[in-house]
């Protein structure tokens, strides 16, 4: 059985994720953690849990779903996987984060590629991915059928989408995503995106403004 527990890091109050089960397995998801406090409550909560991570998944590679990556990736020294296409969109982050006026690094680091379909495990829980364009282009998310949740990132939130306006992202391509793969998940299907409150499959089909 699958845990999820949320942080909001970040200027840009993005939601960081630890997904854990109860032999104390666990991924990080989009580690936005970018001040000393915030590295050292992801930590904390790590560590009091006494929880091994197997693995850092990036549902997208937005800056502000990665300023702690690197700080991540250090402490724990676990692959980070992500979607091929979404490569690009990580190397841009040094110039992205100019404009914002701030420094980052290029991260360095063990990457792995994941692709539609594959499945990760955590013992005998499942986390299926899907891939979902629009707001990046190798946008995923990741899905437990058995427990009707997903972590989705920016496509989907309470009451609006993710946005498209910036590098490579397509309005088209988003609307298509989640009408074809995210509206068809079973309505009680909890979604924990990547800012704000979580919402649910049948609470946006019924009253998402984009989708009347």
């Amino acid at each position: 059985m699958l845990t999820v527990k949320s942080f909001t890091f970040n200027p840009f109050s993005e939601n960081t994720y630890v997904v854990y089960n109860e032999f104390n397995n666990a991924y990080i998801i989009d580690p936005g953690n970018f001040t000393d406090e915030e590295n050292l409550v992801l930590k904390h909560f790590i560590s009091d849990h006494d929880l091994k991570i197997e693995n850092i998944l990036l549902t997208h590679a937005h800056i502000d779903h990665v300023l702690g990556l690197q700080w991540a990736f250090d402490e724990y020294q676990v692959p980070v996987m992500l979607h091929e296409i979404e490569r690009e969109i990580l190397e841009r982050n040094p110039m992205d984060a100019n404009r914002f006026g701030f420094f980052f690094k290029p991260f360095v680091g063990e990457i792995l590629y994941l692709k539609e379909n594959d499945i990760l495990k955590l013992d005998s829980d499942e986390l299926k991915v899907l891939h979902l364009p629009g707001h990046s282009p190798g946008h995923i998310a990741f899905y437990n059928e058995l427990q009707k949740l997903i972590i989705s990132g920016d496509v989907l939130f309470e009451g609006s989408i993710g946005r498209t306006d910036l590098y490579k992202g397509n309005h088209a391509h988003l609307l298509e995503s989640i009408r074809m793969k995210m509206f068809n998940l079973h309505a009680e299907t909890q979604v924990y995106n990547g800012h704000g409150n979580p919402t649910s499959i049948g609470f946006e089909r019924n009253f998402n403004p984009f989708f009347k």
